[in-house]
């Protein structure tokens, strides 16, 4: 069943179900959001869907792929759009930017600024433009402004916004994002560092040196990567010279990859090291200490077709993992004798693989003695250029437009 036959009640019962079920879980606390979710049916923004498919709460529903099957274009899960939604604090009168177009969540921003309010929703794609456009005015949003443009480039006639809202992955922070902004307005973007990708709510800031942003929040989240100019490729490292084990950089390859050629050769050193965690324990922390901690930071994926049991990961597609020299590591997990928990574990291969699976053990026991259950970095933009001194940081990635720190809050 799709959507032109489903029948009203039944949507509304679903609509409202997964608002319950958003409230539940602590990702709605606000009634105005609450109210728009309600509100907005959002199975008619995502024609010829089955309707369980779009009104699940925690699933995206994909609009466009390439030749490929490279997702291009989708409707993000409600969770994901009321997390957002929660993170830019919008209230009646505001204007809002939008950058990742698609009609649904244009709606949601014009129930929450009302009609003293303005939202202005741009995307690369004339197609997806050209839906949003029919689907807004054919329920009544006639009054949010769509654009066609890369929206790396200042949107003609917008002014400045309270709100700058990005739905899509964005691996930098376009400049005119920022100059659009109203001094002490809100940024909020699905960024990614270190090949982690973080929905981060920021405010512009304004210190002796100039404007950055900082962060409120950022919370774990996953979106179709950003198109057009500020578009960005992970670059893949093969290290048995075969698909069979891709490590992917975010932030460049290491400076000699050809150090890692025979590292496959070595025994495989195994260790675990005594951390546990609960079946359904959040994570971010673990991530980012690691993506803070360990210079070579990459993620690993293992080929399926083409595994001949050289690394044995947890996760197949993603697992955590770092290199050194001429050696790599990886987490691992199994499950502990009361089946709630799981213990971590490394697996390092190379020459000096005991001593980098020392060190990887070593950032697990730092983040379970110092940063678990507590918050996770702050998170600061600054211009790119911006002298080492006036950025605190306990990280700093260097992108191309900015220079984005990451610090560990005081204990």
């Amino acid at each position: 069943m799709t959507n032109t036959t489903v029948e009203p009640d039944e949507a509304a019962r679903l609509r409202n179900t997964v608002v319950d079920e958003l409230r539940a879980d602590g990702t709605i606390s606000s009634p105005e959001i609450e109210a728009a979710m309600r509100k907005v049916p959002r199975h008619e923004f995502t024609p010829d869907t089955p309707l369980a498919k779009a009104y699940d709460p925690y699933a995206a529903v994909i609009t466009k792929t390439d030749e490929h099957g490279v997702q291009l274009s989708s409707v993000s899960a409600p969770q994901i759009q009321a997390m957002m939604l929660e993170q830019a604090r919008l209230r009646p009168g505001m204007r809002v930017l939008e950058i990742g177009s698609g009609g649904l969540n244009a709606a949601y921003l014009a129930e929450l600024v009302g009609e003293d309010g303005e939202v202005v929703t741009v995307d690369i794609d004339p197609g997806v433009t050209s839906r949003a456009r029919r689907l807004l005015d054919a329920h009544g949003y006639d009054t949010v402004r769509v654009v066609t443009a890369d929206a790396a480039d200042p949107i003609p006639d917008l002014g400045e916004v309270d709100v700058v809202m990005v739905t899509a992955g964005a691996w930098d922070i376009a400049p005119a994002w920022t100059a659009q902004l109203k001094t002490g307005g809100r940024l909020v973007v699905p960024l990614r560092m270190r090949g982690l990708t973080r929905s981060v709510s920021f405010t512009q800031v304004t210190g002796e040196h100039g404007h950055h942003l900082e962060s409120e929040s950022a919370l774990i989240c996953g979106f179709v990567p950003m198109q057009g100019s500020t578009a960005h490729r992970e670059e893949l490292l093969l290290v048995n010279g075969t698909p069979e084990i891709g490590l992917r950089f975010d932030d460049g390859l290491p400076t000699d990859p050809h150090r890692l050629d025979n590292a496959v050769t070595t025994p495989r050193h195994e260790m675990w090291t005594g951390v546990t965690v609960a079946l359904r324990e959040l994570l971010d922390t673990l991530q980012m200490t690691m993506a803070i901690s360990l210079p070579g930071f990459c993620v690993m994926a293992v080929d399926d077709d083409l595994d001949t049991g050289l690394v044995a990961p947890s996760n197949k597609r993603f697992a955590l993992a770092a290199i050194e020299d001429d050696s790599f590591a990886y987490l691992v997990t199994r499950r502990t004798e009361d089946d709630k928990h799981v213990e971590y574990g490394v697996h390092a291969l190379g020459p000096n693989a005991k001593q980098l699976a020392d060190q990887v053990a070593g950032v697990l026991r730092d983040w379970e003695t110092n940063r678990r259950g507590g918050p996770g970095p702050v998170i600061r933009v600054y211009p790119a250029g911006t002298p080492d001194d006036r950025i605190r940081a306990d990280r700093v990635i260097d992108k191309v437009h900015s220079r984005i720190s990451l610090s560990w809050p005081s204990a």
